[in-house]
């Protein structure tokens, strides 16, 4: 057993701690910083693992690590300053991962034994529903997308590939997936009786920003009133 494999349970089991210790959090900001976090740790999971065995077979995975940890760090940045700037350019940056993701997955699915393809297209689905699902308001979308996707990821990390000829199996990306599906479980049984708090709203321009309407004079003013009154 190699040291780069020794090394990536390690960087595996801290993956595990930040994504469980995520869905427990209900503040945006504080949600996708620790999901940034998580994520980087899951790259060096990814690129160890390829140290020990050929990093040509895990690039693709460090590919999709790095995408997450950007996309979180980004996201972490638009809640944090609440601004209707930072929506706008948060929608965007939403708009360009989704297109992202749609290629990659695209050619993923076209690139996997056809056994096996329509497990990958069910997670081609669901990671598009889920990057979508992280930027809803409020805390169900991300928590429920997340169960889907993962359940999707298990499907394609698990021996049900083997029996296809497709040989993954990863039995940490499984222990990475369980931990989301279990933390999200924990959340509803630690705040599912609390009643529903407010969702974050982006900030609107203040009223002192607003262009100044200037006063009518009086004279005017009162030549109007008398205008109306005929």
């Amino acid at each position: 057993m190699s040291n780069w494999f020794i090394l990536a349970q390690f960087f595996g089991v801290i993956t595990i701690v930040f994504e469980f210790a995520s869905y427990q959090i209900k503040d945006k900001p504080k949600y996708f910083l620790a999901q940034g976090i998580g994520s980087f740790f899951w790259i060096g999971m990814f690129f160890c693992m390829g140290m020990a065995t050929g990093l040509s077979t895990q690039m693709s995975l460090v590919i999709a690590a790095t995408y997450s940890t950007v996309r979180n760090i980004v996201f972490w940045q638009t809640f944090k300053r609440n601004t209707a700037k930072s929506k706008e350019f948060g929608i965007n940056f939403l708009l360009l991962m989704i297109v992202f993701a749609l290629v990659a997955g695209v050619y993923t699915v076209t690139q996997v034994p056809e056994q096996v393809r329509w497990i990958h297209a069910l997670g081609l689905v669901a990671a598009l529903s889920f990057v979508i699902g992280q930027y809803m308001p409020g805390v169900h979308a991300v928590r429920i997308t997340v169960v889907i996707y993962a359940l999707a990821v298990i499907l394609t990390q698990s021996p049900l590939n083997i029996l296809y000829g497709d040989f993954r199996w990863n039995v940490m990306g499984v222990l990475i997936e369980v931990a989301k599906i279990s933390s999200v479980a924990v959340f509803y049984w630690r705040f599912g009786k609390q009643p529903p708090e407010p969702a974050l709203a982006f900030a609107k321009p203040s009223a002192s920003k607003l262009p100044a309407v200037p006063a009518m004079p009086v004279a005017a003013k009162a030549a109007t009133e008398g205008a109306q009154a005929y």
